[in-house]
C-alpha cells in the first residue's frame, strides 16, 4: 500500500493497537530483529578478532566501515530494484545475501576477507531494511506512527540481542556470531517466504535520481545531516568503546545487551510520550545534547583509566539513542512529499556515510593521539548535529505540526 508521505498523519491512522498486526508484519519484524543483530553482533568479538588476526583497532573497525559504506550507497538502488521486482522479492534477495555473506565471513581467515564479506552483508542489509520499513508501514493495521514504533522495537531488540548472542558464541570462537546470523536469517527467510503476500508493485517505477531529488527538500536533507553527524558518536560507542572496557566477550555482550534493552524500551514507550508532549525537533535536540554529555564523560573516564565509567555510560546512552531513533525515523516519514521508501533510502544514504567514516576514524584517532580522543571527537560531531537541527528549525515546522497532531 503506497501513500504520499506529505499526507497528514491522521489520514493514515487506522484502527488497531500496536500488537494487532497481520502475520506478514510479524514475519518482517522478526527478520528485522535478525538483520539488526548484524550491527551489534561483532561488538563483543572486536578485541578477539584484533588479537587472533593480528590487526590494529582501525583495521578491525573496517568491519563497520565496509558494512555501512556499502549499505549507504546501496540505499540509492533499493527503490529501483523493489519497484521493478516487488517488495517481497527484494526482501528475500536481501535476506539471502545476508545469509551467504555472514557465512562467508565466518569462514574467512583474514581481516581483509572479513571486511570484504561484511560489505556484501551490507548490500543485503540495504535491500532488506529500506524495503522492510516501507513494507511494515504499508501492511500495518495500526497506522504509520505505531508501525514505526514496531519497526524501532525490532531494531532495538536486534541491537540488544545481537551483542548477547555475539558474546556467547564469540566465547567459543570469533567465527560463531557470523554463523549464528546466517542460520537465524535463513529461518527468517523461510518465514517471509510463506507469510508475506505478494505486495503489488507501484504503478511508477523508481529511478536512481529519486533519492537525490528527495534530498532537495530541505527538511529531509537536514534530518539526514543531523543523523550523519550523530552517527560519529553512535559508532564511536559501538566500534571503539569495546577496547577500553577491559571485558571479555561475555562481559561485552552483557554491557551491549543492557544498552540495547534500554534502547528498545525508550524507543517504544518513552519516545511516543515525548512526541505528544513536546515538539519533535526539541525532543531530538534535547536527547542528542544528553548523548553529547555522555560521550564527554566516556572520554573523561577513559582518560582516568576507569572502565566502570565507560560501561555505565554505554548502557545509559541506550536511553537517548532509543528515543532519538524513533523520533527521527518518524520525522523522516513526514519530511518530504515523496514515497516512504524513497525518503528512507535518501535519508539512510546520508546517515550511513557517517557510519562508514566514524568507526575507522575512531580507531585512527586513538592511534594518532590518545585513547580518550575518539569520544571527545564524537561528542563534538553530535553537538554539531544539534546545532544544524536548531539552526534549520523553521524548515522542519511542518514535521513538528504533523507529529504534534
Amino acid at each position: 500500500m503506497k501513500t504520499n508521505a506529505s499526507q497528514p498523519l491522521e489520514l493514515e491512522q487506522r484502527q488497531g493497537g500496536l500488537l494487532s498486526q497481520p502475520k506478514a508484519v510479524w514475519a518482517i519484524a522478526f527478520a528485522c530483529i535478525i538483520s539488526f543483530m548484524g550491527l551489534g553482533l561483532v561488538d563483543p568479538i572486536l578485541p578477539a578478532i584484533a588479537e587472533q588476526l593480528h590487526a590494529s583497532k582501525s583495521q578491525v573497525s573496517l568491519l563497520f566501515t565496509s558494512y555501512n559504506l556499502v549499505t549507504g550507497i546501496a540505499m540509492l538502488i533499493t527503490g529501483v530494484i523493489s519497484s521493478r521486482i516487488g517488495i517481497k522479492k527484494t526482501l528475500l534477495t536481501g535476506m539471502l545475501l545476508i545469509v551467504i555473506f555472514a557465512a562467508l565471513g565466518g569462514l574467512s581467515n583474514s581481516i581483509g576477507g572479513i571486511v570484504g564479506f561484511r560489505g556484501g552483508w551490507g548490500l543485503g542489509n540495504a535491500l532488506f531494511i529500506a524495503t522492510a520499513l516501507s513494507a511494515i508501514v504499508g501492511l500495518s493495521t495500526s497506522g504509520t506512527a505505531k508501525a514505526i514504533i514496531l519497526y524501532e522495537a525490532a531494531l532495538g531488540l536486534g541491537i540488544s540481542v545481537g551483542p548477547l548472542l555475539g558474546g556467547e558464541l564469540g566465547s567459543i570462537s570469533w567465527r560463531g556470531p557470523f554463523f549464528g546470523v546466517a542460520v537465524l536469517m535463513a529461518i527468517g527467510f523461510i518465514f517471509v517466504t510463506f507469510m508475506l503476500p505478494n505486495v503489488p508493485k507501484p504503478k511508477k517505477a523508481s529511478t536512481l535520481a529519486d533519492p537525490f531529488k528527495a534530498l532537495s527538500y530541505p527538511a529531509l536533507l537536514i534530518l539526514g545531516i543531523t543523523a550523519f553527524l550523530y552517527n560519529f558518536g553512535f559508532f564511536t560507542l559501538m566500534a571503539y568503546s569495546p577496547y577500553v572496557m577491559d571485558l571479555d566477550e561475555h562481559g561485552l555482550g552483557y554491557v551491549f545487551f543492557g544498552w540495547g534493552i534500554l534502547l528498545a524500551f525508550t524507543s517504544v514507550f518513552v519516545a511516543p510520550k515525548l512526541q505528544k508532549r513536546f515538539s519533535v525537533v526539541s525532543s531530538i535536540a534535547a536527547v542528542l545534547t544528553l548523548f553529547t554529555i555522555v560521550l564527554l564523560i566516556m572520554g573523561i573516564g577513559t582518560y582516568n583509566h576507569s572502565p566502570q565509567t565507560v560501561i555505565v555510560c554505554v548502557i545509559v546512552a541506550g536511553i537517548f539513542l532509543g528515543i532519538n531513533n524513533t523520533l527521527i525515523t518518524t520525522a523522516v516519514m513526514q519530511a518530504a512529499p515523496v514515497e516512504r521508501s524513497v525518503a528512507s533510502a535518501a535519508y539512510s544514504f546520508v546517515r550511513f556515510l557517517g557510519g562508514a567514516v566514524s568507526p575507522w576514524l575512531a580507531g585512527k584517532l586513538s592511534e594518532w593521539y590518545h585513547a580518550e580522543t575518539p569520544f571527545y571527537f564524537g561528542a563534538v560531531m553530535v553537538f554539531l548535529g544539534v546545532v544544524a537541527l536548531l539552526v534549520s528549525r523553521r524548515k522542519l515546522a511542518h514535521v513538528d505540526r504533523a507529529e504534534g497532531h
